[in-house]
């Protein structure tokens, strides 16, 4: 279970950039907020172990100019992705900066799709971690710790990710979705509330727009993309 406790923002006399730090793990938390400290422009007003708490804590923040570290590995419901978007939609003038280790380009362009600024990787020198937390800061997008190779799948991703959320509509993305779960046609139906018929006609149309041939090879692709998840598309 992870730890639901936040520490209260405190008042500061500094003029640099506040930085809210959202990792599960104290000792990460602690470290990090020991880098930020050395820094005289830049202070952590707050830490956090999950989405909810970081959410508590950004809504007692009376700092304009403020950073969010928001780590990769936040579990679900109040994952990175889901933390991203709501400190998008509350908070739309706080730069946000994902952290990781070893993350995926599929993951990468999935939270800069959804609205983070940029990615540092946790294996980054302290140097280049605080260098990263300033520029994007500035709203400079970056990707610090990664190769080039990395940086052109990440882009390439999330021209995939930009692809398919043009083509499909919100009710056909919400059809991909559920059929992610492996669901039928029928329960699909029923969970949405319309007739097994509507179901089947989306599903065409989708693979038309995919220019895909079954559930399966749509699924997968949006898989890919970082759309939609899916436990089982053996």
């Amino acid at each position: 279970m992870s730890e639901q406790r936040s520490e209260r923002p405190r008042p500061s006399a500094k003029k640099g950039w506040g930085v809210v730090v959202v990792d599960p793990f104290p000792v990460v938390r602690d470290g990090i907020a020991r880098v930020i400290a050395e820094e005289p422009d830049l202070e952590v007003l707050a830490q956090a172990s999950d989405g909810d708490a970081a959410l508590a804590s950004l809504a007692r923040v009376r700092r304009t100019r403020v950073v969010v570290l928001i780590d990769i590995g936040l579990d679900e419901p109040s994952d990175a992705a889901w933390l991203i978007r709501e400190v998008r939609e509350r908070y739309p003038g706080h730069a946000v900066l994902a952290v990781g280790a070893n993350a995926d380009p599929v993951s990468i362009s999935r939270l800069l799709f959804v609205g983070a600024d940029g990615f540092v990787d946790k294996s980054s020198e302290p140097g280049a971690f605080v260098d990263a937390i300033r520029r994007v800061a500035t709203r400079e997008a970056m990707l610090t710790g990664s190769s080039m190779e990395t940086v052109a799948l990440v882009v390439d991703s999330i021209e995939r990710h930009r692809d398919l959320a043009g083509l499909l509509t919100r009710r056909e993305s919400e059809v991909l979705t559920i059929a992610a779960e492996g669901l039928t046609a029928r329960e699909m139906a029923e969970r949405l509330g319309v007739s097994e018929r509507t179901i089947t006609t989306h599903l065409g149309r989708i693979y038309g727009k995919l220019g895909v041939g079954s559930r399966l090879a749509a699924v997968r692709l949006a898989v890919r993309a970082g759309l939609v998840s899916a436990g089982n598309t053996d």
